[in-house]
């Protein structure tokens, strides 16, 4: 069977059928840049970011959507693609409010490393910002589509992703929008608030409002971690600074979640910080509860539970496990009920 191979940058590559160039260049360590590509989701080759000059096209051609082919040239990095991927760049910082002082997204935004690979310091033309204002009306995502380039990266991430299908294109040319429901605000509309969109998008256009102003990505540390909501457990990258959790991603590519979470697992994160959390064992004294260690708490419980069961027999006593326990956790919790106190009276609590 013949090999699927083409030319890639002067070097002789092989390829799956079916795989994009863009696909066969990241499998050969070459790194294109992109800006509306999301892994998993169906390309659309809008930000025109990722074009690639192939020998006997007509014109530049979007890696991210175009068949790699057997005996394709291609070059990711000749002149007319640094010319071009410049010039765009140039128009979509001219198309909003991009500058950088206060912005939450500076040192990770996609567009800001674009303009600084590319050397442009001064842009050519004029600026023009759409006529909507901010939306923050909401406890968890601020919109500001002053900085909205259209990339439809958080239209892909809630169709496509979570599949909650909340937002998308809205009106045209100029005043062309994402929008959610008949474009109303986000609390208002069908989102559920996974904030999907909030780490999908590529620029300042969605932040965290819990996160404005506690630290950008390059200043935080950056820690892996299973999210404690529920028994899942789904894979979570948190931020860190100044030992305090500013910001919650998922991690991508990790099972079982592949880069999705929940808005608890990516907002409800306060809970750690708060006044009211117990921090040692209670015990009711009467009528009053005083501090107590581990051992006089376990203690108790187990001489509690030996005497209900000496007194009433074992299905006196019952059992849930929370569903925010791990699987190893509820399976010892039964073997217990089962095996030392001989009831099948225990089950799980699927509400989290």
């Amino acid at each position: 069977m013949d090999s699927f191979v083409l030319t890639l940058n002067g070097k002789q590559v092989e390829f799956e059928p079916g795989q994009t160039i863009l696909q066969v260049a990241e499998n050969n360590g070459v790194h294109i840049p992109t800006l509306c590509y999301l892994k998993g989701c169906t390309p659309t080759g809008a930000c025109r970011i990722c074009l690639v000059e192939v020998e006997g096209a007509r014109s530049l051609v979007a890696s991210c959507s175009t068949p790699a082919e057997k005996g394709m040239v291609i070059h990711t990095e000749s002149e007319r693609v640094h010319r071009t991927r410049k010039l765009t760049t140039e128009f979509l910082i001219a198309s909003g409010k991009h500058d950088c002082i206060t912005c939450e997204r500076s040192g990770s935004c996609t567009l800001q490393d674009l303009a600084y690979r590319y050397g442009i310091d001064t842009v050519r033309f004029e600026t023009t910002v759409r006529p909507y204002e901010k939306e923050d009306v909401n406890p968890f995502i601020i919109r500001d589509f002053t900085r909205c380039i259209l990339c439809s990266r958080c239209v892909q991430a809630c169709q496509e992703v979570q599949v909650n299908r909340a937002i998308s294109f809205g009106y045209r040319g100029p005043h062309a929008k994402i929008i959610a429901g008949g474009d109303v605000p986000y609390h208002e509309s069908d989102c559920v608030f996974c904030g999907q969109c909030l780490q999908a998008c590529p620029v300042g256009a969605l932040v965290e409002k819990k996160a404005r102003f506690a630290g950008r990505e390059k200043d935080v540390e950056k820690v892996r971690t299973t999210c404690p909501y529920c028994g899942v457990g789904c894979q979570l990258e948190l931020q860190v600074k100044d030992k305090r959790i500013v910001k919650v991603n998922a991690v991508e590519d990790a099972a079982p979640n592949k880069g999705r979470l929940c808005v608890k697992g990516r907002f409800g994160y306060d809970f750690i910080y708060s006044e009211d959390r117990l921090k040692t064992p209670l015990i009711r004294e009467n009528g009053e509860f005083r501090e107590a260690s581990w051992d006089e708490a376990l203690d108790l419980v187990a001489s509690r539970f030996k005497t209900i069961i000496e007194e009433h027999g074992p299905d006196a006593v019952a059992g849930v496990s929370c569903a925010r326990s791990i699987n190893e956790d509820s399976y010892q919790m039964q073997k217990l009920f089962r095996g030392v106190f001989k009831t099948n009276n225990i089950d799980h609590c699927a509400r989290t």
